[in-house]
């Protein structure tokens, strides 16, 4: 390399020069300025003419070569240099960076150029310090239809999410796009939404697929990776959604439970389960049935539900219609703090609480046998009376008792065999669910007792916090750092996010009953208690009764 004075007039231009974009007239009035008052600084870069010719072709520079030959300057310095392998191309861009930021455009098009002179991604990675998947990003959008860069280099540039959509397109889709929404003469700037609009596909995404390559590779799907999206993901997507679908409809077929279905879902993505189905939100046991179904993403998804048992049929005394009151109208009530569905699941909650503070937490003797009391006293627990004659036995209860019993047929049991019975037939008996099972508030004082609030699952999740209304929903951001937002959607998407690390549980979740239903409660059962003690009275001398006489001579022989 030396330095010699040229002509500036007697330089050729390199055709295959790196800045292809025109600079603005201010920028060229500032150089030609300098040059006017204080010469060329840097002189330009230039390289002997190949093919026989003697003269000297600008690699870098032209620009200064160009206002130079404007301020009339007869001669000017410039540095001449061996040409290299790739015409300079490597130098140019390296150069033109320092000097000033290349326009993207034209950044994309040198690093295309520079792959179609021999230089590999990993080599142009390293001369750049750049990541290799960034200069694959680049190459990408070098390839968008060159109409479509020309105007981009002008400066209307599309935002990084429109320029994702048009560069994962095909050039005939681009073309056909192009020529719907091309900048005109009226209107010289272009709807970039309206371009990313109309080549928009719907992608199903590598990491929400369950299937593994066999399908993938059975159903033709080739995945295509997303240069835009965080190195540090799956981002692997194919557009071929009918493809995907069927792999994974597949795959459920083949993995389905033994209690399990292949739901639909509704136009809002909602699963589709059996009617009367009722759907299990908590912890679901070996009699619950599952629900395999696909999400608007594509993913599978499986939910468990539980069929109500048959009912008996009733006789013709009941089959009678009673005529229904006249509909008046209703004064419109506020909405509950808790939905319906919001009451369903925190009743699987507590049930799923209770049994597991059952299982595990320690429960003094004296208070198991108030336990067992208050469970025979819950709503949905039926025995064989004699004074009725109802019958509505439980045989399931059956079977935590025959481990108090012997080969012989004898109770036969120690303390820790009757401890582990009374805590599994507690299991069985109590319950929270908001349906026939419910034990009702004794199930509550239950789990008061025995701590089951510990036992309690995060509820900071969509699912529940979908069921609190706007002021529940503002309530439980008390004592955490998220703000109610405008929106309550997003209220509910921040606490489920702040959830995710943590536990959260609703007040209305809580075993603690209210003290008011509680007071009401035992005043009733206290008020049904005495009410049978006078029937028994009443009826206690109407006839002797040899029953009653072998009960006195019991109770003569205990004292």
């Amino acid at each position: 390399m030396h330095l010699m004075k040229v002509d500036p007039r007697a330089l050729k231009e390199n055709p295959d020069r790196l800045r292809q974009t025109k600079s603005t007239p201010q920028a060229d009035a500032l150089l030609l300025a300098t040059i006017k008052a204080v010469g060329i600084v840097q002189p330009p870069l230039v390289t002997p003419e190949s093919g026989g010719g003697n003269g000297f072709v600008i690699n870098a520079g032209h620009r200064r070569v160009k206002q130079a030959i404007a301020a009339g300057l007869a001669e000017i310095d410039v540095l001449v240099d061996d040409a290299a392998n790739d015409n300079g191309a490597m130098r140019s861009l390296v150069e033109g960076i320092a000097f000033e930021p290349l326009n993207p455009v034209d950044q994309w098009r040198a690093i295309e150029r520079l792959v179609a002179l021999g230089w590999t991604e990993e080599a142009i990675a390293v001369a750049l310090a750049l990541a290799v998947r960034q200069i694959r990003k680049l190459r990408l959008l070098a390839n968008v239809l060159p109409a479509m860069l020309d105007h981009m280099a002008k400066g209307d540039m599309p935002n990084e999410q429109q320029l994702r959509t048009i560069a994962a397109a095909s050039l005939d889709e681009q073309k056909e796009v192009w020529k719907k929404h091309k900048p005109s003469k009226a209107d010289p700037q272009v709807a970039w939404w309206s371009v990313a609009q109309g080549l928009q596909k719907t992608r199903m995404y590598a990491r929400h697929a369950s299937f593994g390559d066999d399908l993938a590779q059975a159903y033709g799907i080739q995945w295509v990776e997303d240069l835009f999206a965080p190195a540090d993901e799956d981002s692997r997507y194919t557009t071929n959604v009918e493809a995907f679908l069927g792999a994974q409809h597949e795959w459920m077929a083949n993995n389905l439970p033994k209690k399990g279905v292949i739901a639909e879902t509704t136009n809002w993505g909602e699963v589709k389960l059996p009617p009367k189905a009722e759907r299990v939100h908590g912890k679901p046991t070996k009699s619950d049935c599952a629900a395999m179904y696909l999400d608007r993403e594509g993913r599978v998804q499986t939910v468990h539900y539980r069929m109500p048992e048959a009912k008996k049929p009733k006789g013709k005394a009941a089959s009678g219609s009673e005529s229904a009151p006249e509909d008046i109208g209703a004064i419109s009530k506020p909405r509950p703090d808790v939905t319906r569905k919001g009451v369903e699941m925190i009743g699987d909650y507590r049930t799923d609480a209770l049994r597991e503070a059952l299982d595990r937490a320690p429960i003094e003797d004296d208070t198991l046998m108030a336990l067992l009391i208050l469970a025979f006293a819950g709503q949905n627990v039926s025995v064989t009376t004699g004074s009725v004659g109802f019958h509505n036995g439980h045989s399931r209860l059956a079977k935590h008792t025959a481990v108090l019993f012997d080969g012989e047929g004898k109770l036969a049991f120690d303390r820790d065999t009757l401890r582990v019975a009374a805590r599994a037939i507690l299991v069985d008996v109590f319950s929270c669910r908001e349906n026939a099972t419910n034990s009702g508030i004794v199930a509550r004082v239950a789990g008061t007792m025995i701590g089951a609030d510990e036992f309690l699952p995060n509820m900071g999740t969509e699912d529940f916090l979908s069921c609190l209304s706007r002021p529940a929903l503002e309530a439980s951001c008390k004592d955490t750092p998220v703000l109610p937002r405008q929106r309550a959607k997003d209220t509910r998407a921040a606490l489920a996010e702040h959830f995710k690390v943590g536990r959260f549980v609703h007040p209305a979740a809580l075993f603690a009953p209210d003290a008011t239903k509680l007071s009401a409660w035992l005043s009733s059962s206290t008020t049904v208690a005495d009410d049978a003690d006078e029937v028994d009275e009443e009826t206690a001398g109407i006839a002797d009764d040899p029953a009653e006489d072998r009960a006195e001579t019991f109770r003569e022989a205990a004292e």
